[in-house]
């Protein structure tokens, strides 16, 4: 009998035009060699070009997929994605608690708080930021914001590494045991450097920046690979370190996707 690989549970929405949400969660799960599970939080109408509309899951049923996996097939580490209500997210954080994802429990928890579309534009209501803020975030293990997600949960709109760092230290405030602040739109600096935070010690972890539009979905890749080196016990730093290793890669190889954004692609992996 073959060994059952590492599970992972991505708690998010779904994306219908592949390149991100759980389907991006998906493809970085198989690519990184664990077995993906889902919580589905809302149906998206989306192509290359944007969201027109999506449907929220009732809580109930959102807390209901994640007992089911848990209490059966075990989680070695979860993720957020889309979230959509502050209602899902309450529903989303008691049900964590009861079969010990997050820091109250055993389970690696990452949070990345998808609060801005593409553009820039905020996506949750000021009621659903506030309970990222005070439900979701002292829970994780680690939370991945990019920089408008930084500006809409912080207030602090970061422009140079010296605003990275403060905007590291106000997010570790709201409780989480470590803060990954993404740098991919600090678009002045000609690295993309990513700041990892403990409350103590910054972890640097520069990389490329890449010619390209096509990036859709490297929130959720990266969220993603990280988990994937969690669920198999591997600590942060670590995880983190493969993550962003993993993404850079990924963005190296995405591709145009109908007439809009395409995709960073995990697919990479697969090659050869």
């Amino acid at each position: 009998m073959n060994t059952t690989p590492p599970r992972v549970l991505t708690i998010a929405g779904s994306d219908s035009g592949g390149g991100a949400g759980l389907q991006a969660d998906l493809r970085t799960l198989f690519a990184c060699g664990v077995h993906g599970m889902t919580a589905v939080t809302a149906v998206t109408v989306q192509n290359s070009l944007g969201v027109t509309g999506f449907v929220e899951m009732a809580p109930e049923v959102v807390a209901a997929q994640i007992l089911a996996v848990a209490t059966d097939i075990g989680v070695g580490a979860a993720k957020t994605g889309m979230l959509a209500s502050a209602g899902i997210i309450e529903a989303v954080a008691d049900a964590c608690d009861q079969v010990g994802i997050g820091r109250t429990g055993t389970t690696p928890f990452v949070v990345d708080p998808v609060a801005a579309s593409m553009h820039g534009d905020q996506l949750l209501t000021d009621l659903a930021l506030e309970a990222v803020r005070g439900l979701l975030f002292p829970r994780a293990t680690l939370v991945t914001p990019n920089l408008d997600e930084v500006r809409l949960l912080t207030g602090i709109d970061v422009v140079d590494r010296a605003g990275q760092r403060e905007a590291a230290r106000a997010l570790h405030d709201l409780g989480p045991e470590w803060v990954l602040v993404k740098g991919g739109h600090m678009w002045a600096d000609p690295e993309c450097l990513d700041l990892l935070f403990d409350g103590s010690e910054f972890v640097e972890l520069p990389g490329p920046r890449y010619d390209t539009k096509h990036t859709h979905g490297s929130g959720d890749t990266l969220a993603s690979a990280i988990c994937s080196r969690l669920a198999r016990g591997e600590g942060v730093v670590e995880a983190v370190r493969f993550g962003k290793e993993f993404v850079v890669r990924s963005v190296r190889a995405s591709y145009a996707l109908g007439a809009g954004v395409g995709p960073v692609s995990p697919l990479w992996r697969l090659e050869g």
